[in-house]
């Protein structure tokens, strides 16, 4: 079995770590022992660009005991939790290409890799995976049954390659499901954002002004946990309904050149390239914390912060590297401006990643029973399988809900009975 991992030895540690996370996921547990029954995916291979955690090693975990032969690289380079790489090498004997901090051609390489075992169906966290297919492994398209996305932004970048009529398999669109966006992006981000900020730095978020950029599902997390651990929450938005809902939500709201002036703390959850640009740097108070929690680290002009400093940064902590401007006005870039929450803590808590890999997982069976039916395009998850995994989230959290009974379903379902 072939591999590139930093270190075997890690992988006793990693143990552990994974069967810790696979406590708080009872979704996929529950997955897991019916695909080992009926082995869904027997057969097929399954290519994975994901962030090597606890809680994908257990999604791995889940895919193989349905039959699929799975290979993990990394879709971030500062993602990888390396003691996890190891353990899924030497316990699973699932391939593992990833290394914290990796550069960008070994991150290149990692993929390339994942891809020369033939794939049938990818699983995406950016959608580099799909886009390097398309880009230079064109061979591989005609063994391609579909694929799985995982965030916002490989989303965006898969409904525009389908627009544009370049999509040359179906993908489902994962992050869309209701039991992945609204608790992942909105729990998960907004709780793991705020630790990999504390971690990176150890300040204190109470009495700070932090701003936040966007008002999507994942900003509204982060905004909602600053707010609870006492800051000054300031967003800034372009579309006008997200930014009525933040000001609804008890939020200022005001361009991001004017909250550059008053931020302490400045995230960005977008998406979208330089959010945080140069004029915004040029008036940020000494000493301004910088980060980004959106896939990709294009979110905060980082070269065109190296341009505005009188030297190259000084790594000042683990995560922090610290730009000084000529007028001696010190920016605190965090984790490189990659994903903080996964750069400099854990990303989500295992609870909320349940329900985004059951999610995966079902999605990849869903693919191999449609198999040649669907068109080239981005697919929503099923209503009944998004109903279903909160079902049994639900009762593995003890908790139960009403039915409808017979009198009030046929009374949704008719329009005969008015006032």
């Amino acid at each position: 079995m072939e591999y590139h991992i930093k270190n075997p030895d890690l992988a006793p540690g990693g143990r552990h770590r994974i069967e810790w996370a696979e406590q708080e996921m009872p979704v996929l547990r529950g997955i897991r022992a019916k695909f080992a029954q009926e082995r869904p995916l027997a057969g097929t291979r399954i290519s994975g660009c994901l962030h090597i955690t606890t809680e994908t090693a257990n999604l791995a975990r889940t895919l193989q005991a349905g039959g699929a032969d799975v290979v993990l690289c990394a879709s971030n380079p500062l993602s990888t939790q390396d003691d996890v790489a190891a353990a899924l090498v030497a316990y699973d004997e699932i391939p593992v290409y990833a290394i914290k901090g990796e550069d960008n051609e070994t991150y290149y390489g990692h993929i390339r890799a994942a891809l020369d075992q033939r794939p049938h169906i990818t699983m995406d966290d950016g959608a580099d995976l799909v886009s390097t297919i398309h880009k230079s492994r064109r061979e591989l398209l005609e063994e391609i049954v579909g694929g799985t996305e995982e965030t916002t932004t490989g989303v965006i970048r898969l409904r525009a390659m389908a627009q544009q009529g370049e999509l040359a398999f179906p993908v489902v669109a994962v992050n869309d499901a209701l039991t992945k966006h609204m608790f992942d992006n909105r729990y998960g981000t907004g709780q793991s954002t705020l630790d990999g900020v504390i971690r990176a730095t150890n300040t204190l978020i109470a009495g700070k002004n932090l701003v936040v950029a966007g008002y999507g599902w994942c900003s509204k997390g982060i905004a909602m946990r600053a707010k609870g651990l006492g800051a000054n929450v300031i967003v800034t938005e372009v579309d006008p309904l997200k930014a009525l809902e933040a000001v609804m939500d008890g939020f200022r709201v005001m361009p991001m050149l004017e909250a550059a002036r008053i931020g302490d703390i400045f995230i960005s959850a977008t998406g979208d390239i330089n959010v945080i640009d140069t004029h915004h740097i040029q008036v940020m108070k000494d000493g301004a914390l910088v980060a980004n929690s959106g896939h990709f680290n294009v979110e905060i002009n980082i070269p065109g912060l190296a341009r505005l400093a009188a030297r190259p940064p000084r790594k000042v902590r683990e995560f922090v590297d610290q730009y000084e401007l000529p007028d001696g006005r010190r920016i605190n870039l965090l984790g490189e401006g990659r994903l903080i929450n996964l750069a400099a803590a854990e990303g989500h808590p295992a609870s909320v990643m349940d329900m985004s890999f059951a999610n995966q997982a079902l999605s990849a069976a869903y693919m191999l029973n449609h198999a040649g039916k669907l068109e080239n395009a981005v697919y929503p998850v099923p209503a009944d399988v998004d109903r279903e995994i909160a079902r049994i989230k639900l009762a593995a959290m003890g908790i139960q809900i009403d039915t409808l009974t017979p009198e009030q379903d046929k009374y949704l379902n008719s329009w005969e009975e008015g006032t």
